[in-house]
């Protein structure tokens, strides 16, 4: 596929009391758009630590390019420390990050993929807008991280939209703030309507998808699945959902390829897992 996707912020081990794994939203979505067939880069940055040699040998061994990750002499590659309560995880980020500094790159892209985390800091949000800005097309996902994603944050990047992905307690945060309905359909119509975005999809979790684009509103559901664990079936979700829109496929195809993958991904472990597309039948 000749369309450039770039995938650009946080790159980080996540450090579990027994092991870590490397993560960071943008290299989880540019794995499973490499796996999809797609042109996908990551633009990060790492230290020149031991953290940043292992980042970049695991990165090439799960198929992601690694032309454009950036090298920094100063700061330590991205870490976030993670704290298990019960089902849910809580996470302390190691600041400042060598993915706080990552500088914009010279080439144009098609498709610009992009999160709130990663505009943290103002050098990296300063690369990130113009990258999105000089974009054919961009995906953003919300993706809140407290307290690093202030509402001021977010509204800036609704403002450079074109596809924006929320879940349904980032719409719980956000129609507090924006004084909006919490109806999954009726908050993507009023973003729409406030923001210069073409399409609002929002995860339901169990209970599949929606996607808002025109004045109509496609809803479907999951299929029922023996859950593994769900790190990273956002991320396999938002995967789906680009790779369906740009391959101008119907917006229910579009939507249902997104449930497809980030199902899938949820049945095995870890957020990255080994496959092919027709593994998937997408």
């Amino acid at each position: 596929m000749s369309t450039t996707v770039a995938c650009i912020g946080e790159l980080l081990w996540d450090i579990l009391p027994a092991h870590r794994v490397l993560g960071g939203a943008p290299a989880n979505v540019a794995h499973h758009l490499s796996r999809l067939g797609w042109d996908s880069r990551l633009i990060t940055r790492v230290g020149t630590d031991e953290r940043g040699e292992a980042a970049l040998r695991t990165l090439n061994q799960r198929g992601v390019r690694t032309t454009d990750v950036q090298v920094d002499l100063a700061l330590p590659t991205g870490a976030a420390y993670v704290k298990l309560e019960g089902a849910q995880a809580q996470y302390e980020f190691e600041t400042p990050a060598a993915w706080d500094a990552i500088e914009a790159p010279a080439a144009r892209m098609d498709a610009v993929i992009f999160g709130s985390l990663a505009q943290r800091d103002p050098r990296s949000a300063a690369a990130i807008r113009k990258l999105v800005r000089e974009a054919s097309m961009s995906f953003y996902d919300v993706n809140l991280r407290a307290p690093y994603t202030k509402l001021d944050l977010v509204i800036e990047s609704l403002q450079l939209a074109t596809v924006v992905k929320v879940n349904e307690t980032e719409i719980a945060a956000l129609a507090c703030e924006l004084r909006l309905p919490i109806q999954p359909a009726e908050f993507s119509a009023a973003i729409a309507g406030m923001f210069p975005v073409r399409m609002v999809c929002v995860s339901l979790g169990a209970r599949g998808a929606g996607l808002w684009s025109g004045g109509r509103w496609i809803e479907l559901p999951a299929p029922r699945i023996a859950v593994v664990d769900t790190i990273g079936a956002g991320d396999a979700f938002f995967a789906g959902l680009v790779d369906g829109l740009l391959s101008a496929r119907s917006l229910d195809d579009a939507l249902s390829r997104a449930i497809t993958l980030g199902s899938f991904v949820a049945t095995r472990s870890g957020g990255t897992p080994d496959y092919q597309a027709q593994d998937l039948a997408l």
